[in-house]
């Protein structure tokens, strides 16, 4: 027998058959370990919750972003930015009121043919020409209503970088 032998065997001896086999936490070792780690999970858990809001303005963003790309080319393709009355839904279906597109590209100019809500569920408000440039987008923020601080603030396409 060689000596990598016997080092398996007294492993296994140790792991299956040995002191080992028998010996097991205390109810008490297990209520400090189930304590600790409620303690740090009590600890870390809201530093992780809060940033979903954190994340949902910065998915709005995005969006915005997206939908200005999206009305560059519009506008590129056509001569002129969707009507308020068209909205963002002339990016995904070719609008019938006036005025009427010449050359809308054929399966729109978003990824998917659905506009998206913002992060919570609203419609984004469109309008041009706009207030801040020759369109606004705007989400209203997590309240759903104009105003307000903080995550309930308006998102527009001039606040957003």
């Amino acid at each position: 027998m060689d000596m990598s032998d016997k080092r398996f065997k007294r492993l296994r001896r140790l792991l299956f058959g040995g002191p080992l086999a028998t010996a097991g936490f205390s109810f008490i070792e297990l209520m400090v370990v189930i304590v600790i780690l409620g303690i740090l999970a009590a600890y870390i858990a809201p530093k992780f919750m809060g940033r979903t809001d954190d994340a949902k303005v910065t998915e709005v963003k995005i969006q915005i972003q997206s939908f200005e790309t999206a009305l560059k080319m519009y506008k590129f393709d056509n001569g002129f930015y969707p009507s308020t009355g068209q909205g963002l839904s002339a990016l995904v279906s070719q609008p019938g009121s006036e005025p009427s597109p010449r050359k809308w590209r054929q399966g729109g100019y978003l990824k998917k043919p659905k506009i998206p809500t913002d992060a919570w569920g609203n419609e984004y408000i469109y309008a041009s020409p706009g207030m801040g440039g020759p369109f606004d987008i705007v989400s209203r923020g997590a309240d759903g209503t104009s105003g307000g601080d903080g995550f309930d603030k308006d998102i527009s396409n001039w606040d957003v970088d």
